[in-house]
């Protein structure tokens, strides 16, 4: 799944600050831009969508998968889509250089890239003489945070080319990876993998932020209110019955197998990515200023981003913090 972080370039950005001219609207027609191709990580969204909940707000929303070749949030800023799933690191850095998108909701309450190593590895703090398999975009995300944190060296890194024999043919390797799928690789391949999420040591953006524009807020604040609460809504049943809602995924995606759609919803249970965090109390979706603030300030100190950046600007809670969509007790129950 990770290999969506190919397309994701923090210094790309600014060749999209010329793109102007937002959508024009018939009737309450919306257009969600997913991440990547459809899976379990989108699931909440194809469960609104199924469950007729976007109807019940009286918009009609078409689902268009993302991919390699996808450029989000062009397509967002060009009025191409109404709404985008995206990253923490990039909408700020976009609004650094101008553009107009604005985060509204936060799916999951921690970022799902972790790393992959072998079974003889005891946590992040014991990675110094690895080798850590890094792409390119990573190099711009959380290899900084890892380095920083736990006192690592450049000369560790090498390129991660979204291959996983690498991995599997040297020992001392350790790789950036999600839990839905290069796990599920590696434990397919007979391998007996350790998963490290960065978020549970505090890696600190968000994941699968709602991205919008801002005109859509300015000129549409009840779509976008609908949008965002049928959308955490679904995420909601999703979490409590996948069926509908995988259903379309794999009519979007044939390639999603019963049994990884599955693992998905299963590492999104463990690992809590919806319901854990500040959504235990403050309900799915929510976003904090202090969160958006930690992340604004991992950037400025890891040079990823200018301290006079308006990062206030990048977020609006405004759609999430009276949302109240609070996860299942079975599912707070969840841990790892």
């Amino acid at each position: 799944m990770n290999k969506r972080f190919a397309a994701f370039n923090l210094l790309g950005a600014g060749v999209l600050a010329g793109l102007t001219g937002p959508l024009a609207y018939a009737g309450e027609k919306v257009t969600l831009l997913t991440s990547w191709y459809a899976q379990a990580e989108h699931g909440g969204f194809y469960q609104a969508l199924a469950e007729g909940l976007y109807a019940k707000e009286g918009l009609e929303v078409t689902i268009r998968m993302g991919g390699p070749q996808v450029n989000g949030m062009q397509l967002l800023v060009s009025g191409q889509a109404d709404f985008i799933l995206n990253y923490d690191l990039q909408v700020l850095k976009s609004v650094e250089q101008g553009l107009p998108v604005v985060a509204v909701a936060a799916a999951f309450q921690g970022d799902p890239q972790g790393l992959l190593t072998h079974e003889n590895v005891d946590g992040l703090k014991s990675l110094k003489g690895k080798s850590v398999l890094v792409s390119t975009s990573g190099q711009q995300t959380w290899w900084p945070w890892l380095k920083q944190k736990y006192g690592l060296d450049d000369a560790q890194a090498r390129p991660y080319t979204f291959n996983l024999q690498p991995f599997l043919a040297n020992p001392d390797a350790t790789q950036q990876a999600y839990a839905s799928s290069e796990l599920f690789q590696a434990i397919k391949a007979g391998q007996k993998p350790n998963f490290y999420l960065f978020a549970d040591d505090g890696y600190p953006p968000y994941g699968s932020t709602v991205v919008t524009r801002r005109d859509v807020i300015e000129q549409h604040p009840e779509r976008v209110a609908g949008f965002v609460r049928a959308s955490m809504e679904g995420w909601k049943h999703y979490l409590n019955d996948p069926a509908r809602g995988n259903a379309l995924i794999q009519q979007d995606n044939p390639n999603m197998s019963d049994e990884l759609l599955a693992w998905g919803v299963s590492t999104l249970r463990k690992y809590r990515l919806v319901t854990g965090g500040d959504a235990t109390t403050q309900g799915i979706g929510v976003m904090t200023d202090a969160r958006w603030q930690a992340t604004r300030d991992f950037m400025v100190q890891a040079g990823l981003l200018g301290a006079a950046a308006p990062w206030q600007s990048a977020y609006s809670t405004q759609f999430v913090k009276a949302l109240n969509v609070l996860p299942d007790p079975a599912d707070l129950a969840a841990s790892h």
